[in-house]
Formats: C-alpha cells, sequence, structure tokens
C-alpha cells in the first residue's frame, strides 16, 4: 500500500512525533490509543512564572539529559535518510527535540518544537550548548544522585524530592536572566517561521505523510488541515489512531521502520527523483 501511495505521490513532505524515536529507547508521552501514560508535563507558563517548577525541570533535566544526549538514531530514522537521498522528502518537520533526525545525516530538516541539546536566555537570546550546561548544573549540584527511577519522554526523569528542593540552577553568565532549553513547552507557541516553512513546502510537494504522532496536540494536527484544504492526500502510519485518520487517503497501524523498509528503495523498484 506504501509503495503504490509513493509511487502515485512522488515527493512528501514528512511529519514525524514521539513513536519514531521510540525504538531509540525514548519514552512517548501516549499510549498507542493517544492517552497520557504519565503524568503532564510541564507548562510554558509554570516554567516562565513559578521557581519551584523550574528547580523541579532542571533537576529532572539534570538526571535525564544524559541519556536523550546519547540516544542514537534507529532504522526508521535511517530509512528517512534513504528516502531523502532518493528525492522522495523535499521536507522534514519533527515534533521531536532529541535531533536524532539530523545525527543520522537528514539533511532538511524543521524543529517544530525547537531543539533539546541547546539552552537559551530569555531575556538576551544567548546560547548554550546543552552539554555545557549540563557540567554547569552538576558543578553547582555536586550532591545530586545518578540513580533515578525511571526516564521520562524528552530527557526527562525522575528524581527525589530532596533533589528538587536543593537544586541550584544557573542564571546566563552573560546578563544574567533566566534559561529555558531550546524548545516549546506545552501551552508555548511554535515560531510563525516554522509554521509558514511547513506550509509552503506542502504546497510544493505531493503528499504529506505523517509518521508516529497520534497528532492529537493541534501543533502537528494543523498540517493535517493544511493539507486537506489544499487537496493533498495524506499517509499516516502510526501504531494506533490519530486525530486525523479521517482526512487521511492511506492509514497503517503498524511499526514504521519496518513499514518504510518494505519500499525496498533500489534504482529497480522506486527510481530516484
Amino acid at each position: 500500500m506504501l509503495q503504490e501511495f509513493l509511487h502515485r505521490y512522488p515527493r512528501w513532505v514528512v511529519l514525524t512525533g514521539a513513536g519514531i524515536s521510540a525504538a531509540s529507547g525514548i519514552p512517548t508521552y501516549r499510549n498507542d490509543r493517544g492517552e497520557w501514560q504519565r503524568s503532564e508535563p510541564i507548562q510554558h507558563r509554570d516554567f516562565i512564572e513559578q521557581a519551584a517548577k523550574r528547580r523541579r525541570y532542571w533537576a529532572r533535566s539534570m538526571a535525564g539529559w544524559g541519556f536523550v544526549g546519547s540516544a542514537q538514531p534507529n532504522a526508521a530514522h535511517r530509512e528517512l535518510v534513504r528516502l531523502e537521498q532518493a528525492g522522495h522528502i523535499t521536507l522534514l518537520a519533527t515534533q521531536n527535540v532529541d535531533r536524532l533526525h539530523q545525527r543520522v545525516g537528514h539533511r532538511h530538516v524543521i524543529d517544530l518544537h525547537g531543539r533539546l541539546d541547546r539552552v537559551t536566555c530569555l531575556d538576551c537570546a544567548a546560547m548554550i550548548e546543552r552539554a555545557a550546561f549540563q557540567q554547569e548544573l552538576e558543578s553547582l549540584n555536586p550532591g545530586w544522585s545518578r540513580q533515578v527511577a525511571a526516564q521520562r519522554p524528552d530527557g526527562d526523569a525522575d528524581v527525589a524530592d530532596a533533589i528538587v528542593e536543593a537544586m541550584q540552577v544557573p542564571d546566563c553568565a552573560a546578563c544574567g536572566g533566566m534559561l529555558m532549553p531550546d524548545v516549546v513547552f506545552f501551552g508555548g507557541s511554535v515560531p510563525r517561521g516554522r509554521i509558514a516553512a511547513i506550509e509552503a513546502a506542502i504546497r510544493e510537494a505531493d503528499a504529506l505523510v505523517v509518521l508516529g504522532s497520534s497528532l492529537t496536540v493541534y501543533s502537528g494536527f494543523r498540517f493535517c488541515r493544511m493539507a486537506d484544504a489544499m487537496n493533498k492526500p495524506l499517509a499516516i502510519i502510526n501504531r494506533g489512531a490519530t486525530r486525523a485518520d479521517d482526512l487521511a487517503a492511506l492509514c497503517i497501524q503498524r511499526d514504521i521502520a519496518s513499514t518504510l523498509a518494505e519500499l525496498q528503495l533500489s534504482a529497480s523498484s522506486i527510481p530516484t527523483i
């Protein structure tokens, strides 16, 4: 089915969600039914307005960063690179913040919700590499334990309440401002330029393909509505049902990597554009 879809619509914009990184060991927020598996993540306003929430976030991030920072791309990421190299993916937009698409060599990527490997100052816009910021956190908090109960999505991890209460968070070295991961938290706004670039790419492509997202959050679902308004066909590969299934020309509820691998990209099966 997917091979026929690709032959008919050879130039795709691809939107990926947490499901594509699950095989890399990064937990997802929702199960196959789109239901929360854990407590809801921090909200943008809470991070900005509540020092206690910021301490909690950075304490958990300090414990979880090493795991997500060392995660490796999986077979699904590699299959998408092959599709891009063959000319079938004109743009990949990802809701993930793990940078695994770039790490495996994908070239044309928009990080819809930002990137976890950077920290930004909300006052002067200075950027700090997350790995360097981790060293600052560990230096200020020498007694923290590397023993965590469980990894959570997006570099979060369970830690003891005592670590949260004692957490020391550095300010921006350049201006003393508030530091935040360079990501769009729940309740935050995706920069309009990213949305416009993805919309323009969908307009020029033959189809939109969604991989590993329930599309419950509007920031991804909006592009399915855009494609529908443009009369661009939509294909969805996801373990469970999604919010946009009724808009899709093709829905496949299977493992992403094995489904993509069945395309059998080669000179004899699907020509390079």
